[in-house]
């Protein structure tokens, strides 16, 4: 069976959320985020980290599945505390900045209100 650390919804995309995209980052915050954030982040329905967020888990965007290569040393405090995520599809196996997540380097898929954001244990 499946173990689900963490699962949120999308509530709204922000206006330039898809020019992030198209760098290959994805920003999510939790609902509570302040106004001038709203802009460039897609708004979750910020839930409980069950279980910190580690390298070989899986994050799943919708139906797709991306392996999570590496986690900054934030990330987890970030996504416990305020919902906040950043995700980048850069390949990269050392994080860039503390509160990064990457993924392969791969285009970053299209996210809409009533995605669905889950992060599952990966076979460690």
């Amino acid at each position: 069976m499946t173990t689900v650390k963490y699962e949120a919804a999308v509530i709204s995309v922000g206006e330039m959320a898809d020019a992030f995209a198209a760098e290959g980052i994805l920003v999510f915050f939790g609902e509570e985020a302040p106004e001038e954030l709203h802009e460039f982040a897609i708004l979750i329905d910020h839930d409980t980290l069950h279980a910190p967020v580690e390298a070989g888990d899986i994050l799943q965007i919708g139906t797709e599945p991306y392996p999570v290569l590496c986690v900054g040393d934030v990330a987890n405090e970030n996504l416990a505390a305020l919902g906040h995520l950043v995700v980048k599809f850069n390949g990269r196996t050392e994080p860039e900045l503390p509160g990064d997540v990457s993924v392969p380097e791969v285009p970053a898929p299209n996210v809409t209100p009533g995605t669905v954001v889950r992060i599952l244990k990966g076979e460690h």
